[in-house]
């Protein structure tokens, strides 16, 4: 586990960030588990809605699975790679507080079939999370105004 702040990255998970996203992603034998890192729940505020895209439907790496609103801002969750979303959090469409208080757990929003793996393996892990993640609080934080 790095711990960064009061932020907590699992180092048996993938990371991605841009400057709306920290997202999480986690092979589970070829299917690839996404979900928002604590510190992109924190940067969100009260997450209060999210809608999802299908199961079975096909996503493109960098493309929209879905739409999160909080009382801060709306904007895309964005699939860091291309497949087949192939199994959504319905849990998230009655809870959606989930995503704040449960991440790395209840807190998931999908399932991907992906179409490379390459593009999995490409995202921050294992040795490069701790550097990855200073970076990503520091930015976060700022943006935040703190």
């Amino acid at each position: 586990m790095v711990q960064v702040d009061e932020f907590n990255f699992p180092d048996d998970l993938r990371y991605f960030g841009s400057e709306t996203d920290s997202l999480w992603l986690k092979d589970e034998g070829g299917k690839i588990r996404l979900g928002i890192t604590e510190l992109g729940a924190y940067a969100a505020g009260k997450i209060k809605f999210i809608r999802l895209r299908p199961a079975g439907k096909a996503v493109k790496s960098g493309r929209s699975i879905g739409t999160l609103e909080s009382g801060k801002w709306t904007g895309a969750v964005k699939s860091p790679v291309g497949g087949t979303l192939v199994e959504v959090n319905e849990a998230l469409k009655d809870n959606p507080a989930l995503l704040n208080e449960d991440p790395y757990g209840a807190g998931w929003i999908a399932v991907i079939e992906p179409d490379d793996m390459s593009e999995f393996t490409a995202l921050v892990g294992g040795a490069d999370i701790e550097a990855w993640a200073k970076e990503e609080v520091a930015a976060k934080k700022a943006m935040k105004g703190e």
